[in-house]
């Protein structure tokens, strides 16, 4: 008889986790709680689904153990997975160096995982939910709300907290902690970050380019640039999203979180203030509101006037030299409290997970137990927007199922 393996959960990881351990002659059974499989593939890359990216480096990846991360990623890189997709009927459309289905749609790239498990005979079944996992030994023995299962091996593979609504819920950790395994703490991250100041209210629906740094103290923690989203409670958009785990993590430990927004990132400080003095030179009887039309968004200068109290109505060569610095500090270096960040409903990946050091050098194998292996979003590993999340799913999901 073939070795029989079970991966728990039918995402990205999973798919990937069954078809390669199926193409090496083991007989696999994916168990997922939801009525089908690959809901959350569905919403990647909004609707586009962006599933690996030209560009990668150890920094495109966060979690306590980089170089673990990319002995795996080296095993099954990008080019492999393009490979792969090619290879189930899949044409890659490269847009910045972001890779897309050439469908342009996200349900290709599901399909074609499922088409495929059809085609290697592996089972699914749905609408299970796993209560418990024994290690026997000899093999383990799964029990769900609709039975009992017996197995050689154990992928779990079943996502984090992020997105509930797609399926993770954060069941895995569960299992995951019952056999023993270790769960750095699990927080939101590609996630929106929250503020009480009330000048958010004035600013909601505000888009700009710009750039934006988490303080810890005197330290930057992580930054980045591109188009911020200024909403009613905060700060949403890529970059934000990019150092949004960092937030997390040092609010989970209670310490106090600025984000510095830079709304002119394309002059200096030094350069921004010579503007503002250009503008009182030029125009010294004009106001302020309308010597400074068109640098930033109406909406956005009249709250950040209104922040350093300066009225936007006054003549522009009534301006002191202090509220000069004032207001370059407000275009280039605006401080905000960051009091927490949006729910795992709002958010899409998570940080945290279990811990790297509980597992086997490159292959993602239990030290605690053997024949039993993790993939995907379950791990203490995310990636940064553009497609690096899926790509730890394929590659983690490859190194499972070729290993199990």
């Amino acid at each position: 008889m073939s070795h029989s393996v079970y991966v728990v959960g039918a995402g990205a990881a999973g798919m990937m986790a069954a078809i390669t351990a199926a193409r090496q002659g083991k007989k696999v059974t994916i168990i997922e709680h939801r009525d089908k499989a690959g809901k959350k593939i569905l919403a990647t890359g909004n609707g586009k689904c962006n599933f690996t990216n030209m560009y990668m480096d150890k920094e495109c990846f966060r979690g306590s153990n980089n170089d673990y991360i990319m002995d795996i990623y080296n095993q099954f890189d990008n080019n492999a997975v393009i490979d792969f997709f090619k290879h189930l009927g899949i044409y890659p459309k490269i847009k910045n160096g972001y890779v897309y289905p050439n469908s342009g749609q996200a349900i290709s790239i599901s399909e074609a995982l499922q088409n495929e498990l059809r085609y290697l005979n592996v089972d699914i079944i749905t609408n299970t939910n796993i209560r418990k996992i024994y290690d026997n030994k000899d093999g383990y023995l799964i029990i769900t709300d609709k039975g009992e299962y017996k197995t050689d091996s154990v992928i779990i593979a079943a996502g984090s907290n992020a997105s509930p609504k797609s399926g993770s819920d954060g069941s895995g950790y569960r299992l995951a902690k019952k056999l023993g395994h270790t769960i750095v703490p699990v927080l939101p991250a590609l996630v929106q970050l929250r503020s009480s100041s009330p000048f958010f209210k004035e600013v909601a629906g505000v888009r700009t380019d710009g750039s934006v740094r988490i303080m810890s103290g005197r330290e930057c923690v992580a930054k980045d640039s591109g188009e911020l989203m200024l909403t009613d409670y905060g700060i949403s958009g890529i970059p934000v999203f990019q150092v949004s785990r960092f937030a997390s993590v040092l609010l989970n430990k209670n310490e106090k979180v600025i984000a510095r927004l830079d709304f002119l990132p394309e002059m200096d400080f030094t350069e921004c203030k010579e503007y503002i003095r250009d503008r009182i030179y030029s125009y010294p009887d004009k106001s302020i509101k309308d010597n400074f039309t068109g640098i930033l968004n109406s909406k956005l200068l009249n709250a950040l006037l209104k922040e350093l109290k300066i009225d936007i109505n006054m003549s522009t060569g009534n301006l002191s030299e202090k509220q000069i610095i004032d207001i370059a500090n407000g275009f280039k270096n605006f401080s905000i409290n960051i009091t927490g960040t949006n729910s795992f409903d709002n958010a899409q990946v998570c940080c945290g997970g279990v811990s790297l050091d509980e597992l086997t050098k490159n292959t993602l194998e239990s030290k605690l137990h053997k024949g039993l292996f993790f993939a995907g979003e379950i791990l203490d590993v995310d990636g940064i927007c553009g497609g690096y999340n899926l790509q730890w799913a394929w590659s983690s999901g490859y190194v499972s199922g070729i290993n199990c």
